[in-house]
C-alpha cells in the first residue's frame, strides 16, 4: 500500500515537470522567432535611409550667363573613378545615382574658356544643384612674328660693332663676331670708314708709327720735330686714303665686305690659315668668297698716292710696292691678332 501511494503521488510531479519544460522550450522558440522578425524589419527600415542615392545637377554658363553647350563635365570620386557628361544646348548636365557621403571633384572644361573646378558632397536622397558654374573666356593669345629685312639686321649688327672696344677704349670695329652677318650697304661701308678715321685711336696709331719711322730714319724726311711732323702727316694721308679706298669706295663698287670675319672654331691651324688669307680672300656681299680686290686696290692706290708727298729721293716704283707689301703684312698680323688675341680683349656690343 505504501508503494502504490508513493507511485501515485509522483505521477503529478512528473507531469508538471514535463509541462514546465515544454512551456520553457516554447517560450524560447517564440523569443527567437520574434528576434528574427524584428531584426530584418529594423534593417529594412534603416537601410534605405543610409544608402539612398542622390544626384548632382547644374548649368554651365559664361560670365554673361549665356549657356555653354558641349562643355565637358567630369565627376571624380576620391578613389579616382571618373564619370563624364556633356552639357546640353541649354548648358545643363546631370549625374544620377550618386552615392552619398563622399567628397566629389567636379571639373568643367570648354574650348576657349578657363577650366572650372569645385568639391561637392551629396547627402542621401539629395538633388545637389550647382549654381555657380561660370567659365571665364580665355584671353586670345596670338603669336606675332616680326620679320626684319636684311638691311635692318645689318644696321643692328653694325651698331653693335661700333661699340666693340679692345681693353675698353681702343675701337675694334672692323671685325664681326656674328656667325651669319648680313652684308653692309654702301652707306654703311662709308659710315664705318668715317667712324674708323675719326677715332682718336687712329691718330694715336699713326703717331706711333711715325715714331718708328723716325727711329729707322725712313722715309728720307729730316730728323727732329719737323721730320716727325712730316712723317706723321704722311702716315695720316696714307692711312686715310687706304681706309677710304680699301674699306669704303672699292668695297661699295665691287660689292665686297671690308670686315674681318672671326672664325673662333676649328683647329688652330685652320684658324691661322683663315687669318692669313683674310687680306687676300674676302667675303662678297653675296656671301661667297672672292679675291680681295678691295684690299689690294686700296693698298696700291694709297701707296701710289704717297709718291705725291714723299720726299723726292723716295719717289719710285719700289716705294709703291714696298708700302703695298708693308700694308698687306700689317693686315696679316692684324688678322692673326683678331683671331687669337683681340677676341679675348674685346668687349662686344649688343643689338
Amino acid at each position: 500500500m505504501s508503494s502504490i501511494h508513493n507511485n501515485t503521488s509522483a505521477m503529478p510531479d512528473r507531469r508538471l515537470g514535463a509541462f514546465l519544460k515544454v512551456t520553457h522550450e516554447l517560450l524560447l522558440i517564440l523569443l527567437a522567432g520574434g528576434l528574427l522578425l524584428v531584426v530584418p524589419a529594423s534593417a529594412q527600415s534603416t537601410e534605405p535611409a543610409n544608402t539612398k542615392t542622390g544626384s548632382i545637377l547644374g548649368t554651365v554658363v559664361d560670365t554673361t550667363d549665356d549657356p555653354i553647350p558641349g562643355a565637358t563635365v567630369v565627376l571624380q570620386t576620391p578613389a579616382g573613378d571618373r564619370l563624364t557628361a556633356v552639357t546640353k544646348d541649354d548648358g545643363s548636365f546631370a549625374f544620377q545615382n550618386v552615392t552619398p557621403g563622399f567628397a566629389y571633384q567636379v571639373t568643367v572644361t570648354a574650348e576657349g574658356f578657363a577650366d572650372w573646378s569645385s568639391s561637392v558632397t551629396v547627402e542621401p536622397g539629395q538633388d545637389k544643384m550647382l549654381t555657380d558654374v561660370k567659365l571665364r573666356i580665355l584671353a586670345v593669345q596670338r603669336a606675332v612674328t616680326v620679320n626684319y629685312s636684311s638691311k635692318e639686321v645689318a644696321a643692328q649688327q653694325l651698331k653693335a660693332e661700333e661699340h666693340q672696344r679692345v681693353l675698353g677704349f681702343i675701337p675694334n670695329i672692323y671685325v664681326t663676331y656674328e656667325p651669319h652677318p648680313e652684308p653692309l650697304s654702301a652707306k654703311m661701308k662709308f659710315h664705318l670708314a668715317y667712324k674708323g678715321l675719326t677715332q682718336p685711336a687712329f691718330f694715336g696709331f699713326e703717331a706711333l708709327w711715325a715714331g718708328v719711322e723716325q727711329a729707322a730714319n725712313t722715309p728720307n724726311y729730316p730728323q727732329g720735330a719737323r721730320g716727325y711732323g712730316e712723317r706723321f702727316g704722311a702716315n695720316l694721308a696714307s692711312g686715310s686714303s687706304e681706309a677710304l679706298f680699301g674699306n669704303a669706295i672699292l668695297p661699295s663698287l665691287l660689292h665686297q665686305d671690308p670686315r674681318y670675319f672671326y672664325r673662333g672654331s676649328g683647329t688652330k691651324g685652320s684658324r691661322a690659315w683663315h687669318a692669313i688669307l683674310a687680306p687676300f680672300v674676302c667675303q662678297g656681299d653675296n656671301g661667297k668668297s672672292q679675291p680681295n680686290y678691295s684690299q689690294w686696290g686700296g693698298s696700291l692706290i694709297s701707296a701710289s698716292l704717297s709718291l705725291t708727298y714723299y720726299p723726292g729721293s723716295n719717289r719710285s716704283t719700289g716705294l709703291v710696292f714696298r708700302n703695298f707689301g708693308t700694308s698687306m703684312g700689317l693686315h696679316v698680323v692684324l688678322g692673326l691678332a683678331q683671331e687669337f688675341v683681340l677676341n679675348k680683349l674685346t668687349s662686344r656690343g649688343k643689338h
